[in-house]
C-alpha cells in the first residue's frame, strides 16, 4: 500500500482543474456571464433578469467569480451607492468556451430529452446518479443569452 501522503502530480492537476470547472460549469456561472458578456450590470438588474436565483445564491456566484478574477465589482460614490459588474479580460475569454457549450446544447437538446425519455420507459423508477433539474427561464428574454454577446445590449 502506498503512503497517503506521497506527492502525485497527476492528482493535484485533476484537483486544480476541478476546482476551476465547478466554478465555470456552474449553471448560474453560465447564466452571469452570458448575461456580463453584453457589459456591465446592477446586481438587481442581473438578479431581475436570471429567474430563479437567491440573493444569496447570487452574491455567492458573484463574488466565487470575482474571486477567481473573472469579475470586477466596482462601486459608484452616489447615495445609494451603485454597484455595477463587468467581466474582467480573463472572464471574457469564457464567452467563446460558453457559446460552444450552449450552441452543443441548443443542438442536443432535443435528442437527449428523447434519450431520457426513452430510458425512463424502458427502465421505469432507475435510479440516476444525478437527475436533470430544469433550469429556470430567464424572466425577460435577452438575445445575450442566446449568442452570449453578438447583439450587443441595447437601452443603455
Amino acid at each position: 500500500m502506498e503512503p497517503s501522503n506521497t506527492h502525485d502530480p497527476a492528482r493535484d492537476q485533476c484537483r486544480a482543474i476541478s476546482d476551476v470547472l465547478a466554478r465555470v460549469g456552474d449553471k448560474w456561472t453560465v447564466m452571469v456571464v452570458g448575461l456580463l458578456s453584453d457589459g456591465p450590470m446592477r446586481f438587481n438588474e442581473l438578479r431581475r433578469t436570471i429567474g430563479g436565483i437567491s440573493q444569496r445564491m447570487l452574491t455567492l456566484t458573484l463574488r466565487g467569480l470575482e474571486r477567481d478574477g473573472l469579475v470586477t465589482r466596482t462601486v459608484f460614490p452616489t447615495i445609494p451607492p451603485r454597484v455595477e459588474y463587468a467581466l474582467t479580460d480573463r472572464g471574457q475569454t469564457l464567452i467563446e468556451p460558453l457559446k460552444a457549450l450552449f450552441a452543443w446544447a441548443t443542438e442536443h437538446n432535443g435528442a437527449i430529452e428523447r434519450s431520457r425519455q426513452a430510458f425512463d420507459a424502458a427502465m421505469p423508477g432507475a435510479e440516476v446518479p444525478h437527475p436533470p433539474r430544469k433550469v429556470p427561464a430567464l424572466v425577460r428574454p435577452r438575445p445575450a443569452m442566446s449568442d452570449f454577446g453578438a447583439a450587443g445590449r441595447t437601452g443603455r
